[in-house]
């Protein structure tokens, strides 16, 4: 990086000193630029900012659709890529666009060779095969950013919590982009001024047809062998996880459904419904996790539809509450009176082109919240949080307190935080409890059974079976050296 500007020229220039968003204040909307302004004195301040060299892993589907967010910043140089799979169209569209990177299939090699060339690494691999290269990246002293969920088991994501932990130096960062948008910046400021307290109970929802799901349930054996595609390194797709034959059920993109490789709809769309409500509710690790309904339940993949309550205890003044899971196609929550239209983010992803979630259903992915005086809704990712009925919405509307806008998204936030112009939005002290309340869930959902969790110890309480999950099977030899560091 080069072109250092100081902290107050940067907050001159982005206009923020104005706005207050990094001084705690909030300015009159006349003196606000007008949004081509905004972009045009944004773009001037990134391009004397410089750029962070980047190392990727992960580059084709969802890893490809991140890389382009990462160029349209500006701020990223990126200078190796890795992937098991380059014969991939998204491998192959990266390396046309980054033909001056160097590009591996193990990214054990790419840091033994390249380590010294990046500062900064971006994981968009498969659920499970998270934890390798985010340990290897901060234990080689590298600011990480990783998709969404952060890891496949509760001790992998408390081992990254540690590893950033003792490296406060360095900048962590998930995958949830919506914690950079419009909903997080409401959220924080209604619950400051007292718009959203006292919540008592959450349903968060996703309910769209699952594309990664449609299986027979009552099987018995993992699917049959398949050719591997030619050119892709199926033994090390695994990394830690103990080998599976091929089949086409798991890759690519299938791997989401297996209890082995992913963490179902919860890990999916979970950080991007439930973690304004997390973080700002200060929830932390809940007591409990009840199944209450898991339809085509069996030992290999999730279920067709999952109704999963989590209670979480008191938190200082705030009251003890609830959050229960749907997921699954017409599995719906109570609809309350007036709630009216259900509508996404701006920002929802799309998959090949299309809308990772349609808007088909009856409910679009969202949450629904009730407080001791009112109910409010939000759609998922950046999709701001309402008050319902709308006639209740209006009587409050001179009540509620104006809104910063986002100074950066979420990926050009993680750049700024490794030039320290900025600090990230979902570090690892965030971002990883919020993601083992879905390992928890998961442990629920694989066992179909209530766990009951000590808070304290992080253990499960009387059901050994149900603690040795917390950890999980034992890594493939040759792999245990990132459980080390």
């Amino acid at each position: 990086m080069d072109n250092k500007i100081s902290r107050g020229d940067f907050l001159k220039r982005s206009g923020l000193a104005a706005a207050g968003v990094m001084m705690g204040g909030l300015a009159s909307a006349s003196a606000a630029p007008s949004p081509a302004q905004q972009a045009q004195d944004k773009k001037a301040r990134f391009a004397k900012l410089g750029k962070v060299n980047v190392a990727w892993v992960g580059m084709a589907n969802r890893g490809r659709e991140v890389m382009r967010q990462f160029e349209t910043t500006g701020l990223a140089n990126i200078v190796a890529m890795c992937d098991v799979d380059l014969k991939q169209k998204g491998c192959q569209e990266a390396i046309a666009a980054h033909p001056k990177a160097k590009v591996f299939t193990d990214f054990r090699k790419m840091f033994d060779q390249m380590g010294n060339q990046f500062e900064a690494v971006v994981v968009e691999t498969p659920d499970f095969s998270h934890f390798p290269c985010v340990m290897l990246a901060l234990n080689q002293g590298k600011h990480v950013y990783v998709e969404k969920p952060m890891g496949r088991t509760f001790q992998e994501c408390q081992l990254m919590i540690d590893a950033a932990r003792r490296n406060p130096q360095l900048v962590t960062q998930g995958g949830n982009q919506g914690h950079s948008e419009a909903n997080y910046f409401q959220f924080k400021a209604w619950k400051e001024a007292g718009i959203i307290k006292d919540v008592t109970h959450v349903d968060a929802h996703m309910n769209n047809s699952r594309r990664w799901h449609g299986y027979d349930v009552n099987i018995s054996r993992y699917p049959q062998e398949e050719p591997i595609p030619d050119g892709m390194d199926w033994d090390l797709w695994h990394t830690t996880q103990l080998y599976h034959e091929f089949n086409p059920k798991y890759h690519p993109g299938n791997w989401r459904s297996w209890y082995d490789f992913g963490m179902g709809a919860l890990g999916d769309w979970g950080a991007h419904l439930i973690d304004t409500i997390h973080e700002f509710l200060n929830l932390g690790l809940p007591y409990e996790v009840t199944p209450l309904k898991l339809e085509g339940w069996n030992n290999y993949f999730f279920p067709m539809a999952s109704t999963l309550q989590f209670k979480f205890p008191r938190r200082g003044d705030m009251p003890a509450m609830t959050i229960n899971w749907w997921d699954g196609i017409g599995n719906y929550p109570s609809i309350p009176d007036g709630y009216g239209e259900s509508k996404m983010g701006s920002d929802v992803p799309t998959i090949g082109g299309k809308p990772a979630a349609a808007s088909a259903v009856k409910l679009n992915p969202g949450t629904i919240m009730y407080s001791k005086d009112l109910i409010f809704k939000r759609g998922s990712h950046g999709a701001t949080t309402q008050i319902i009925p709308e006639s209740k919405a209006k009587e409050m509307a001179s009540k509620l307190p104006e809104v910063p806008k986002s100074p950066s998204n979420h990926y050009e936030n993680f750049l700024l935080a490794c030039m320290n112009e900025e600090r990230s939005r979902s570090p690892f002290e965030v971002f990883g409890p919020l993601c083992q309340v879905f390992c928890l869930g998961v442990m629920a959902q694989r066992l179909n059974q209530k766990i009951v969790f000590d808070r304290e110890t992080k253990h499960i309480i009387d059901n050994p079976f149900a603690d040795a999950l917390l950890v999980g099977t034992p890594p493939r030899k040759g792999w245990e050296e990132f459980y080390k560091m």
